[in-house]
């Protein structure tokens, strides 16, 4: 069978059993699908999760990060420091709650932003850094918080793609300050659409529960007042389901993807594309739960650029990809807020030659070892 035949393979899918499935079911049953009884078993398995500490669920990850900077005082006049090599909505936010963003560049090994720079970039404005945690991987968060604590700055940690990482030997969401969550289709655990916020205390925990629905108190049968300007972030009791079914299997998922994760390395390992200088990840198995596995392109010794390599991946290997993250800087949004080429190189070389190779559980060895193949070949026929 050749690799054309094969069947396709995404580059991600979402793994639901038949119980969530059921769930899902009684759930919509039950007459009560909005926010209720599913959603408060879930924060409260989430707070176990994150060491006890108060959780809150929203709609989604970008939700979550907005609410973090209000709740952390953050807004018109500030700077927030963040990796300009993120999905947009890392910076959106800052932009949304009437803030700056002021971006430092990665590191290009780890692909994480560069704490070496980021005490250059602080100013008497700076009130926030929002480190992102790129396909899983976290920053070096002792360093981080030593930073933070000696500049008195609030830390809203970007771990949309982090839940089930650690940082010696403790769990993103157990330590650290405001701890960011995102749950869309294709995280390593999904409420189809959603994130969760980890909160300092319980104060912080009910200023969350204010945002997230117009600022709304209620008392008794029939009191009601609304002390701040909320928005309608809350997530539903289906959604709330299927995450509850996400989270009993969510060790076999980390098992999986780490397996799978050792496999591209090996099937990588003294190929083609490897001799040519294709980037790999870096290999931490201790820290990262392994959310995507990103190569980088060795653009300049190949005869064709990352969209051609992804076509003939599509359409000659029946194999998908995807890019995660062109540099948000060169968006014409913040070219517009004064933003060029050639000022964080590092992750601008990143953006253009990522590409986000399928890892997902119901993946095999053998699924890996197909990918590797046909990479490591379009790079042997296409090489300069």
């Amino acid at each position: 069978m050749t690799q054309a035949s094969l069947p396709f393979l995404p580059f991600v899918r979402p793994d639901i059993d038949e119980e969530t499935i059921q769930g899902v079911a009684d759930v919509l049953r039950s007459g009560w699908i909005t926010t209720g009884p599913q959603n408060q078993a879930f924060e409260k398995q989430l707070s176990e999760f994150c060491g006890g500490r108060p959780v809150r669920t929203f709609n989604s990850g970008t939700a979550t990060l907005e609410i973090g900077l209000r709740i952390a005082g953050v807004g018109a006049g500030d700077e927030v420091i963040t990796s300009p090599a993120s999905w947009v909505a890392t910076s959106n936010v800052v932009l949304e709650v009437g803030a700056t963003p002021v971006f430092v560049d990665i590191d290009p090994v780890t692909r994480n932003l560069d704490l070496n720079l980021l005490e250059k970039a602080i100013t008497p404005r700076t009130k926030a850094i929002i480190p992102v945690y790129l396909a899983g991987l976290p920053v070096d968060m002792d360093r981080l918080y030593e930073i933070a604590r000696a500049y008195k700055l609030r830390v809203i940690e970007d771990a949309a793609q982090a839940f089930g990482s650690t940082w010696r030997g403790e769990r993103i969401g157990k330590l650290g300050d405001i701890v960011s969550f995102s749950f869309h289709a294709n995280k390593n655990l999904t409420s189809i659409e959603g994130g969760a916020l980890v909160l300092n205390n319980e104060e912080e925990a009910e200023l969350a529960r204010k945002y997230r629905l117009q600022g709304i108190t209620r008392t008794g049968f029939d009191g009601m007042d609304c002390d701040l300007l909320g928005g309608k972030y809350n997530l539903t009791d289906v959604a709330a389901r299927v995450g509850l079914g996400q989270l009993a299997n969510f060790e076999r998922f980390l098992s999986q993807r780490k397996a799978l994760a050792r496999a591209y390395f090996e099937g990588f390992t003294g190929g083609s594309a490897h001799q040519l200088g294709m980037g790999l990840p870096v290999a931490d198995f201790e820290n990262s739960n392994w959310h995507m596995f990103q190569i980088t392109l060795p653009l300049e010794q190949l005869t064709l650029d990352r969209a051609s390599f992804m076509k003939k991946l599509h359409d000659e290997y029946g194999i998908g990809t995807g890019v995660h993250y062109p540099a948000i800087h060169l968006f014409t949004l913040y070219r517009a807020r004064g933003f060029a080429p050639g000022m964080f190189p590092h992750a601008e070389r990143f953006g253009v030659s990522t590409v986000t190779l399928p890892l997902f559980t119901q993946m095999t060895e053998h699924d890996v070892a197909r990918v590797c193949a046909a990479v490591n070949e379009i790079c042997e026929q296409n090489r300069k």
